[in-house]
């Protein structure tokens, strides 16, 4: 499978290794400063560039119905727009705030734990991530993606950095060192507190999964999330 990177900092490094174990080749390495890029030879592109690139490199890609998967958060307000032109041209899209599997595992949980603590108004929930300090956005779009799933399954209608008001699920951002990424879910009585966690050790978890998305959307068409390549219901 050749494969297009789109930006090609320390997360393409790592796509490009993990690519090349599992048998695929990069042909072509976007980054900020390329001016021409080849198109006519790229079976599937990943976007792991900026949030003020992201959705340009995506519009790109479907236009010449390349499949591209994306990872880059912080360009969510282009999304409606990137799923219009996918059902358009009838290409293949997958946006996912995080491509782990072992996050996308965790994401459920999150969403079942919800369910479970909807009707127990004893507990407040809030969250905290960590992550590198080169990290662009705040809160990262893991943390938004939970705290998304809570609001769908309780009575929470809204998330805020930091203090938050009642109904409202406050996220702690912090940026410490080269942390790939920490996420911490907390629910908290006067009596007790339950807390579910998720820390990377590395970037290469966040590669595999983009890198078996790819795989896995050759030949499809239409809009898709890790929750279809899993298999996760």
């Amino acid at each position: 499978m050749n494969i297009a990177l789109f930006g090609y900092g320390k997360m393409g490094k790592m796509l490009e290794l993990t690519a090349e174990k599992r048998g695929h080749k990069i042909v072509a390495k976007i980054d900020v400063d390329t001016v021409d890029v080849d198109y006519s030879n790229i079976d599937v592109a990943i976007d792991f560039s900026t949030p003020t690139a992201a959705f340009d490199n995506i519009k790109s890609c479907l236009e010449r119905n390349i499949p591209i998967i994306s990872g880059t958060t912080g360009w969510l307000s282009d999304y409606d727009k990137a799923v219009a032109l996918c059902e358009k041209k009838k290409g293949a899209f997958i946006y996912a705030s995080n491509f782990s599997l072992g996050v996308n595992v965790f994401f459920e949980l999150n969403s079942h734990l919800a369910k479970m603590m909807k009707n127990l108004k004893q507990y407040d929930v809030s969250m905290e991530e960590i992550h590198h300090t080169h990290k662009l956005d705040a809160p990262s779009g893991t943390a938004i993606s939970l705290a998304e799933d809570i609001i769908q399954h309780t009575n929470y209608t809204a998330w805020r950095l930091e203090n938050a008001s009642e109904n409202t699920i406050p996220i702690t951002s912090k940026r410490i060192g080269e942390v790939p990424g920490t996420h911490t879910v907390t629910y908290a009585s006067e009596v007790d507190q339950i807390q579910i966690t998720h820390a990377a050790h590395n970037r290469e978890g966040f590669a595999l999964g983009a890198i078996i998305a790819a795989e896995w959307i050759i030949d499809k068409t239409g809009v898709f999330s890790m929750k279809d390549v899993l298999n996760l219901g």
